[in-house]
């Protein structure tokens, strides 16, 4: 897999205002303090502690009355911040090798464990990935025991079976070039959602590219209006799903 986008971006200016603390043994980011509903942050390659996802986890916790959490599912490792602004220090980034790492096989059972803790203390859980998220937000949504919604930004990792087995109201923010959502995963996953007997929604951003919800660059209006966009939909589709 190239990292023609994965890798890229820009770091926002910032901060954040949750805390740090455990779950399962893991680091995560928590922020808010809801009793009632709870929205689990699968991040991109980037880890738990970009703040770009802080930031937007202060904001759903805010806008919707949840508790976020993003959570270390990567063992602690995390991608250098500074290669978004570095091209050299992207391009020899080995994204093989940190999937071999960080790939589906390792993360799925802290995946899944982090959702069953979050859910036996919150009666309504939301899940949301970007990128690396995206598989995994997907793969907890075939159980609505667990989880009650999803919603995914421009995913990456994701296969055919894993959309198939959707079972909960499902958004997806999805940006018009996106090596890794090809054209043909949309189209499939537009005609199993179709076919699926749940809530959902496709939200298209024209001009978009991979990563934009997470890393947009913020000195682009275009840029800046597209990630506000998809920020607002996912607090909107989460107010609706997690009350």
């Amino acid at each position: 897999m190239s990292c023609s986008d994965c890798a890229t971006g820009f770091e926002w200016e910032g901060t954040s205002d949750g805390r740090e603390e455990k779950l399962n043994g893991r680091n995560v980011y928590a922020t808010g303090s809801s009793s009632r509903a709870a929205i689990l942050v699968i991040p991109d390659l980037f880890g738990w502690t970009l703040p770009n996802v802080r930031m937007l986890a202060d904001r759903y916790a805010y806008e919707t009355n949840s508790t976020v959490y993003v959570a270390d599912f990567f063992d602690g490792e995390v991608v250098d911040p500074e290669i978004l602004s570095d091209p050299s220090k992207s391009k020899s980034f080995d994204m093989m090798a940190f999937l071999g790492r960080n790939g589906k096989e390792q993360s799925w059972p802290e995946i899944q464990s982090a959702a069953q803790s979050l859910k036996s203390r919150y009666p309504k859980l939301g899940v949301t990935g970007f990128c690396y998220g995206g598989w995994g937000s997907f793969r907890l949504s075939d159980d609505p025991s667990l989880v009650d919604a999803i919603s995914v930004a421009h995913p990456s990792l994701l296969d055919e079976a894993e959309i198939a087995a959707l079972k909960v109201p499902v958004q997806i923010l999805s940006p018009a070039n996106d090596h890794y959502f090809t054209g043909e995963l949309k189209q499939f996953t537009i005609e199993a959602l179709s076919k699926a007997e749940v809530q959902w929604e496709y939200i298209y951003f024209p001009r978009m590219r991979h990563g934009f919800a997470v890393r947009g660059n913020m000195d682009t209006e275009e840029e800046k209006n597209s990630l506000d966009r998809a920020a607002r939909s996912a607090v909107s589709f989460f107010n609706e799903f997690l009350r």
